[in-house]
């Protein structure tokens, strides 16, 4: 079971590393501001206004994403696009990574889930995200880095993906196929965003903000794995999540490794994806 130190940083302990007298140390993260919204303004005008000291913006929509389509709105990057945006951000070769967001972890979560699949390991998300830093009496500032390119390369395959004959075989029985949307999307009762309401027939609802406590911090280990134990998520069962475009499943995957299953798939496609196809099969209401 992975440590939660090597997936989480608090905000001290980060400080702390930041603070590091030699900038080239290792214990010195690269770290990635990616604050995001799923409608409004975009997450540069917050970072323009006010970000962590050295934090490089990278855009999620634009740069940790292919472009929407028949693979979702939020598909996996091409690979060598991925590469050139990461190493401008200053991303190294076993260098630590560390992201954070508005505060809801839902975008941190997709850009760590996004290096993890591309190969990059040593990546964690900052609990709390930026209102915590500030919380703490942090310094902030507005100025923009210009850190040495970075030398990643992106091999992909880092972590497992699902298209939508796997989620759907997973849905059906060879697993847990994770809905994790509110509960309204999931039954069919509402959909602000795709076109078709509903669910993958099979797949089962846990919403990822079941997975934290009111502050928006992901519960404690012990906690997440008696709820998705709950969903029927225990060892040796194979395990994948989908949202409405890949964001907020990657949160729920993070959880996931937090309870102790690493080998947790993500459907990066998810509903925007599964319906652009007529003939997949969409199931309301709140039998699966």
């Amino acid at each position: 079971m992975p440590a939660t130190d090597d997936l989480l940083v608090d905000v001290a302990t980060l400080a702390g590393e930041l603070a590091d007298p030699e900038p080239a140390a290792t214990a010195a993260p690269t770290v990635l501001d990616v604050r995001w919204r799923l409608a409004g303004p975009p997450g540069r005008d917050d970072y323009v206004a006010a970000h962590l000291p050295g934090a490089v913006f990278v855009d999620l929509d634009a740069e940790l994403c292919g472009t929407p389509g028949t693979d979702g709105r939020h598909p996996l990057p091409d690979p060598a696009a991925l590469q050139r945006v990461l190493r401008a951000a200053g991303v190294r070769t076993g260098h630590p990574v560390v992201v954070y967001d508005a505060g809801d972890g839902l975008a941190a979560a997709r850009a760590w889930w996004t290096l993890r699949w591309a190969g990059h390991t040593e990546v964690r998300v900052l609990d709390g995200g930026y209102p915590a830093w500030v919380a703490a009496g942090q310094p902030v500032t507005a100025d923009v880095p210009a850190p040495p390119p970075g030398d990643v390369t992106v091999r992909p395959g880092g972590l497992p993906v699902l298209d939508a004959q796997a989620a759907a075989a997973l849905a059906a029985g060879d697993g847990v196929l994770l809905d994790v949307r509110a509960a309204p999307r999931y039954r069919g009762e509402t959909e602000p965003i795709d076109p078709v309401a509903g669910h993958v027939p099979g797949a089962v609802n846990l919403p990822t903000t079941e997975h934290v406590d009111s502050d928006g911090r992901l519960r404690a280990a012990t906690a997440l794995r008696s709820r998705f134990a709950e969903a029927g998520v225990e060892p040796g069962v194979r395990v994948g999540a989908y949202c409405g475009s890949g964001v907020t499943a990657a949160h729920t995957v993070l959880a996931l490794h937090l309870a102790g299953y690493e080998d947790a798939a993500l459907y990066v496609g998810s509903w925007s994806q599964w319906l652009t196809d007529p003939d997949r099969p969409v199931a309301t209401g709140t039998g699966t």
